[in-house]
């Protein structure tokens, strides 16, 4: 998923136009549209969004885990929801992240093919949990407390 490599390459040909049917059976084709709209994922301000891109995201939340894990984290990246499904994603990803990352330090982004119900999985798991309505926030509490509520009941 090289963004500027395709979108020169779609500009000089038909070959990265695709076809897809859609659920009623209805064909539509569809050209730089399935690179362009990825990309902001990368890049929100293509669209106007002032933003960090996903990978940006990523590094941050590693650099605030504890430095002995940071080297586990960086190689256990692990995309889940339907928005993962975008093919070349994982790849984009962990190029991107190895940019970022410290010298030496091996990215690995893994994509499980059940990723697109991945979250839904968890959250149907964990909900099924005896101890899972130990686990609620309310409201009062999170004010109270702030952040740290979520440690207190969930670990």
């Amino acid at each position: 998923m090289d963004f500027e490599k395709e979108l020169a390459t779609s500009r000089e040909s038909l070959e990265l136009d695709k076809q897809y049917e859609l659920p009623d059976g209805q064909v539509i084709t569809i050209g730089t549209g399935r690179f362009k709209c990825p990309e902001i994922l990368f890049d929100p301000s293509k669209v106007g969004i002032e933003s960090c891109g996903v990978h940006d995201i990523v590094l941050k939340s590693i650099r605030r885990c504890d430095m002995d894990i940071r080297r586990d984290m960086y190689g256990n990246v692990v995309l889940s929801g339907g928005t993962t499904m975008v093919p070349g994603l994982a790849d984009r990803l962990a190029k991107e992240l190895s940019s970022l990352a410290p010298p030496g330090v091996r990215v690995r982004v893994v994509a499980p093919p059940e990723r697109k119900y991945s979250v839904w999985i968890g959250g149907s798991i964990l909900a099924s949990l005896s101890t899972f309505e130990q686990m609620w926030i309310k409201k009062e509490e999170y004010m109270e407390s702030g952040s740290s509520i979520v440690h207190m009941k969930c670990f």
